[in-house]
Order: structure tokens, then C-alpha cells, then sequence
């Protein structure tokens, strides 16, 4: 069978290039060899934040005589909140077939497989081989968690994301190894659940692609939880031979240092999934594990594209999206224009919450820029104190000559609703003045990106 465009997995790059290419008016199908929706929807995005939401129902109760409510005798079902988690991803994962069906777009179920002569080769669960033409074949296969060589994952005892949120049991005790958003998400997932909670983060600081302060912000908010942070250090080896696990570990002296702990989280990055999709065979071009694209996404084998985590840039599932309706747009002969990859928000939802975009302060100056940079407390924002999350701050930077808002960090409860109007900013070229006279309702935490803007420019009320 013959198809205007073939797209090879179902994530959020994948299905929703399907969606648009099929709005524009192409025959399309799709490969997925497990759920549609691919990981973001069915074990990461998605499942990942239903657990976040009962960590956070959990603290609430806990903290009930903080607002003046008495709660006796809470506890939690680590097996519900699971199973909660769960039911949520199947229901996304019904929407996406809704989906498919509305748009009328035939779904393959195999693995799919790049031929040569725009090809496609699926093969289905009991091992049958179907080959499909297309006049465009887009790759979107995206990531699974990343292997340390000191670090080998048995599913058990050591494990990624994926096992980590579906242990059939909690575990008492639990080193994360790696600070970035899923380590810091599951570290505040399992210590709000009870877990003895250790973070192992090589950089000097976790979170740290965020800025400085929003960095030393939440592990202060961490170690008040009770999770112990160990900086400037690296698993050297696990041994799991005994009930508990052995975690070696090289700390900032240069000690190796024993933590025992039942299970071992490994947050260390992801892996593009490139290998046995055909790209050798079909001569298209890689570079450091990636595909090499153009501005639309087109490889080096003309009617081949690449979009989301096995090409360069953010491996995020809005990044994913946007690039799929880029690409196909492009090849019903639109103009979009190319991607802007210093406008693409960052969120991570632990508590407290962090939400960035564009330049962090050291980046900035390092790129040359003169700056203003305002910062404003969620101490002084009357919502926030109201609510009980006094934790965090909004710290905007801008350049000093023209005004442009060069980035946003933010740390906090909401702040990943509240990035969006920083993302609308930049994308209008908005300056630091518009911002500061576009009035903002009281009482909200959104407030607090006016306030921080006028307290770059001196006009703070509220400090």
C-alpha cells in the first residue's frame, strides 16, 4: 500500500505530525509497536505528573493543621497511586486512537523499519514483514533512558524511569543518580510518598541547566523535605548481590563514600533511538547519536525527515510537536518558519515547581549582553503566602540597551502555567516597560512577573 507520508512512532512528535499532515489533506499512516502516544503519553509526561499530583494530595493532608484543618490517621496505597497513574495514561492513550480515527489515519501496529527507495518495512508482534511506499517518510522514534557503564539497569533493583513508576512495591530507601528534570520529579515524587530519598549529581549544582539561583533555591527546599543532596559526585559502581544495594560513590573530595539504599533511580540522561530503524541501510546521515537535519527537518536522503529526541535540540514533547508540524507543513509546500530553540519553555514539576525560557544570567553575560535582571519573592506575593507556598521567586533578565527580555527562571508553586506569557513575550519581542504596564490581576502569583520586571527597573511596589 502507497501513503503520502509514513510516520515511524506515535509519541508527540509523531502523531501529532500525523494529525497535521492529514488536516492538510495527505493519506497518511503511522508505525507504533507498543501504545500510541509513545513514551511521553504512556511512561513519562503524562503518567509521570498523575504520580506528582498524588505526592502532592499526600503533602497537603499531611500539612492540613497548617491551614487550620485537622486530618487524623491519612495514609497512602503506593498500589493505587500507581494504579491511578496508570488509568490516566490508558485514557490519553484512548485519545490519541480517537484521534487517529477522526483523522482518519491508519495506524500499523510493528516495528517499522526504513527501506531504501522510500520504503517502509513493519513487522508485526507474531513476526510477519509488510513493506509500505510513501512519497515522505518522517522518523520519529524518540529516546529511552541512558545506560552508565558503572550504572547497568537489572529493572529491579537498579532502574530507569519507566520502572520507576510502576514498582509493584516502595521501595524504604532510594538513591536518584542524575538531578535533571526526571531526577528531581521522582526524588520529590518518593520522598513525599516516604522513601528516604539521596540525589548523586556530577555538576556542581542539581537542576543544572537551570539558573544558578533557581538551583540553589530548590535544594534548599529539598534538604528542608529531608532529601540529602550530594553535588560534585558520581556513582562509581552498585552492588546488588545483598538485600540492599551498595551505591559507590565519589564525592567532591574525592572520597568514595557507601550508601545503602533499596533501590537505585538512573536519571542520567536519555539515548536517541536510531539503531535498527534503517538508517544505515537507507544512507541517512548521523552525528553524535543524532540524525542530521535542516531547518525542516529533511535528512541528507531527499522524502526522509527526523523530528523530536533522535535530532539536535531540546528533547522535550511540545519541541517534538512543534517540529512535526514544521516538517509536515513544510512538505505540503507551506512557509513556516524555522524553529527558535533559545524560545522553548523548560518545565519541571516537582515541588516547588521550576518553569524557565531563553538566557540564565551567566549565559547572557556570557554571550556578550548588558543586563537588568529583577527578581521578585513568592515571600511578598500575597496569593502565595495565602496558599501556603511562600518557597521560590520570578527572576526575569533583560538587555540593558534595548529592554529585550532575554530570559525567565522561575521556581514555585504554578510557575509552569505561568511561563507561557514569558514565551508570548520574547516571541513579540516585548520589553521590559510593556510588560511592566500590561496589568496583572491580584491577588495571583502571576503578579510576580510584573513585579520582578519593575524591580529590574527600579519601579518595584511591592519590596
Amino acid at each position: 500500500m502507497s501513503y503520502d507520508i509514513i510516520v515511524i512512532g506515535s509519541g508527540p512528535g509523531g502523531y501529532v505530525a500525523a494529525i497535521r499532515a492529514s488536516q492538510l489533506g495527505m493519506k497518511v499512516a503511522i508505525v507504533e509497536k507498543e501504545s500510541l502516544g509513545g513514551v511521553c503519553l504512556n511512561w513519562g509526561c503524562i503518567p509521570t505528573k498523575a504520580l506528582l499530583k498524588s505526592a502532592q494530595v499526600f503533602e497537603y493532608i499531611n500539612h492540613a493543621s497548617d491551614y487550620g484543618i485537622t486530618v487524623n490517621g491519612a495514609s497512602q496505597d503506593f498500589g493505587a497511586v500507581v494504579a491511578r497513574s496508570r488509568g490516566v495514561a490508558e485514557g490519553m492513550s484512548k485519545g490519541v486512537q480517537f484521534l487517529m480515527k477522526k483523522n482518519k489515519i491508519e495506524v500499523l501496529q510493528g516495528t517499522g523499519k526504513l527501506l531504501a527507495g522510500k520504503k517502509v518495512e513493519v513487522t508485526a508482534a507474531d513476526g510477519n514483514k509488510t513493506v509500505y511506499t510513501a512519497s515522505h517518510i518522517i522518523l520519529a522514534t524518540g529516546a529511552r533512558s541512558r545506560e552508565l557503564p558503572g550504572l547497568k539497569q537489572d529493572g529491579k533493583k537498579v532502574f530507569g524511569y519507566r520502572e520507576a513508576m510502576s514498582l509493584p512495591k516502595q521501595p524504604a530507601s532510594l538513591v536518584v543518580v542524575g538531578s535533571g528534570a526526571i531526577g528531581v520529579e521522582f526524588a520529590y515524587f518518593y520522598n513525599s510518598m516516604g522513601t528516604k530519598v539521596t540525589i548523586v549529581e556530577f555538576m556542581p549544582g542539581i537542576v543544572p541547566v537551570e539558573d544558578e539561583e533557581v538551583s540553589k533555591q530548590l535544594a534548599k527546599s529539598f534538604k528542608k523535605s529531608g532529601i540529602d543532596i550530594m553535588t560534585e559526585s558520581s556513582v562509581e559502581s552498585v552492588d546488588t548481590s545483598g538485600k540492599l544495594c551498595k551505591v559507590n560513590i565519589k564525592n567532591k573530595k574525592g572520597e568514595t563514600v557507601v550508601v545503602e539504599a533499596e533501590a537505585v533511580l538512573s536519571a542520567v540522561g536519555i539515548s536517541a533511538n536510531i539503531e535498527g530503524i534503517g538508517l544505515e541501510e537507507a544512507g541517512v546521515i548521523t552525528d553524535k547519536g543524532k540524525v542530521i537535519v535542516n531547518d525542516y527537518y529533511q535528512t541528507n536522503i531527499p522524502g526522509v525527515y527526523a523530528i523530536g529526541d533522535i535530532v539536535k535540540g531540546q528533547a522535550l514533547a511540545h519541541v517534538a510537536s512543534a517540529e512535526g508540524i514544521i516538517c509536515v507543513e513544510k512538505i505540503a509546500g507551506h512557509h513556516p518558519e524555522p524553529l527558535d530553540y533559545n524560545n522553548i519553555p523548560g518545565c519541571t514539576y516537582c515541588s516547588p515547581e521550576i518553569a524557565s525560557v531563553g538566557y540564565t544570567e551567566k549565559a547572557a553575560k556570557d554571550a556578550g549582553h548588558e543586563i537588568k535582571v529583577g527578581k521578585f519573592p513568592y515571600s511578598a506575593s500575597g496569593k502565595a503566602s495565602a496558599a501556603g507556598a511562600k518557597d521560590g521567586f520570578v527572576k526575569l533578565i533583560f538587555d540593558a540597551k534595548y529592554g529585550e527580555l532575554l530570559g525567565a527562571h522561575m521556581i514555585g508553586a504554578n510557575v509552569t502555567e505561568m511561563i507561557a506569557e514569558l514565551v508570548m513575550a520574547r516571541k513579540l519581542e516585548t520589553t521590559g516597560h510593556e510588560i511592566i504596564k500590561a496589568v496583572h490581576p491580584h491577588p495571583t502569583m502571576s503578579e510576580a512577573v510584573m513585579e520582578a520586571a519593575a524591580a529590574a527597573y527600579g519601579e518595584v511596589i511591592h519590596l
